[in-house]
């Protein structure tokens, strides 16, 4: 296959999802570390991070505004280079509330880079699906380096060169993305941003009954994915038994089987359609859990885990679905806050499963994540089975 500029563009904004991703993640493995350092609580620096992942959701909205404005090419290039300096500045913080403000500024940095990226890449490409799984694998591979790489130089040589691993690698794809990706044209150069965001244009927006639809599913499966994300180890250890080391393993492996499959899942909603693999990905993700909870022993948590890497593929058939329903004119900022909106409700599993894991163990904690993902499958497959049009 002879290498084509569309390609290039796909490289270099999958290059720069795995550096936003990088720049998160890297603080995580090194919270013990930071805590010592600054003499707050876990609860604090909790606080932090949860400034972190709501700012990086919050950006997506203005992102898309932005890109109307001015382009994709010069927003990209600012979520990258943002990242990098937010990422020297979480690393020369002397006192905690510096640390803390430029925890913020990195989520909305690199919140600025997803949504803009989606829509340069359907400006790119005809099999967007396609496109956005191949994009989305720069998360499961940052999810898979990251917390091994971090913990090897922090041993090493202390938490703030670990977490300046995401500033190393920022600033050379700055580089290579203003090098190599052509300036495109803004959709809506003229036009105030402010005439973008009244609450008039948002409503309008959001009360379609395709993109209500379309969000209701998407907070369903976030508020699964975001808890996941945050409680997988730890309910491999408290319930499974396994060792500090193994359930890290287990979560590796669970990253590695959701960066493959999102490719395979985004192919297939091209060629079957959205919503059969949104579906399938659902069913995947419901099996996943009631394995988790009711086997034991090393096979059901294998098994577990490899439905749970298929099943949490699903953004690359659901975030197609969205474009599907958004005019070309409308995609840049229609989709900011599509992703915005859900992911901010979406966030809000990893406290609901925080909380039932406190009150009510594991099990059930895990187990509840069937609900969320229930209630979007029953919705996909009556709009399916009743021709609602959604």
């Amino acid at each position: 296959m002879q290498w084509q500029y569309r390609h290039t563009v796909l490289t270099l904004c999958t290059l720069a999802f795995f550096v936003t991703m990088v720049a998160r993640l890297a603080i995580s493995p090194v919270v013990p570390d930071i805590v010592d350092d600054f003499g707050v609580s876990n609860a604090i620096l909790g606080l932090a991070l949860t400034l972190l992942w709501l700012s990086y959701s919050l950006a997506q909205f203005p992102s898309g505004v932005l890109a109307d404005r001015f382009g994709e090419r010069p927003i990209i290039l600012l979520a990258i280079g943002g990242t990098g300096v937010a990422t020297l500045l979480i690393v020369i913080s002397p006192v905690f509330g510096l640390f803390l403000f430029s925890t913020l500024l990195l989520g909305c940095f690199a919140g600025l880079h997803y949504s803009v990226a989606t829509t340069l890449l359907t400006r790119t490409y005809d099999d967007i699906g396609t496109a956005i799984g191949l994009h989305n694998t720069g998360s499961p591979v940052a999810g898979v380096l990251t917390p091994v790489v971090v913990a090897w130089i922090a041993v090493r040589y202390g938490w703030r060169p670990a977490v300046a691993v995401g500033a190393l690698i920022a600033f050379p794809t700055l580089v290579l993305f203003f090098w190599r990706v052509r300036p495109t044209p803004p959709r809506r150069p003229s036009q105030p941003m402010r005439d973008r965001v009244d609450l008039k244009s948002v409503t309008d927006l959001l009360s379609r009954p395709p993109i209500a639809f379309t969000v209701f599913v998407a907070v369903a499966c976030e508020f699964a994915w975001q808890a996941t994300a945050s409680f997988l180890p730890a309910f491999l250890a408290g319930y499974h038994g396994l060792s500090t080391t193994l359930a890290g393993m287990a979560f590796g492996a669970y990253f590695v089987i959701q960066g493959v499959v999102q490719i395979v899942v985004g192919n297939a909603s091209d060629r079957v359609g959205r919503d059969p693999t949104i579906i399938g990905c659902l069913v995947a993700s419901i099996a996943a859990f009631s394995v988790l909870v009711v086997g034991s022993g090393p096979v059901a948590v294998a098994v577990g885990v490899l439905l749970l890497g298929i099943g949490m593929s699903f953004m690359s058939a659901l975030l197609p679905r969205f474009l599907d329903h958004l005019s070309s004119e409308e995609q840049g900022m229609g989709f900011g806050l599509v992703r915005t909106v859900y992911g901010v409700l979406g966030s809000t599993g990893s406290v609901g499963v925080g909380l039932l894991s406190d009150g009510f163990g594991w099990g059930i904690a895990f187990g509840f994540l069937a609900v969320p993902t229930g209630f979007a499958l029953c919705a996909l497959s009556l709009n399916a089975v009743l021709d609602w049009g959604y």
